[in-house]
């Protein structure tokens, strides 16, 4: 008999001072709305150490998006005045490319696009 396992992310849950203002900016911004159905792909889990200096000390998570178009997007995202981070370092033709920007409430964002098939 198969174990039974999870199959998938059924849903991301975290506090904020201002909800529906959240939710706005990330369906504006992301195309992210309150039921989303994901393009099939990918998950990273991944805990890091406590001490981890890959995303802010006073965050407890970080959460990162597949995207189809990175360059596309920071476009869009420059021109609506969201701050992005990009470093050389981050990318490679193993792993793809990555950018970060972070939510109206200081929650870190990274933008993933995965390498070509």
């Amino acid at each position: 008999m198969a174990k039974a396992k999870a199959t998938g992310i059924g849903g991301v849950f975290f506090r904020a001072r201002d909800p529906k203002g959240l939710a706005f900016w990330y369906e504006t911004h992301l195309g992210i709305g309150n039921f989303w159905s994901q393009d099939a792909g990918m998950t990273v889990f991944a805990p890091f150490f406590a001490d981890t200096d890959y995303f802010p000390a006073q965050k407890q998570w970080m959460i990162n998006f597949r995207v189809d178009d990175l360059d596309a997007l920071i476009e869009q995202l420059v021109s609506a005045d969201i701050a992005i981070e990009t470093r050389a370092e981050w990318d490679t033709p193993e792993t793809g490319r990555f950018a970060r920007i972070a939510d109206p409430e200081g929650n870190q964002i990274e933008l993933w696009q995965p390498p070509a098939d």
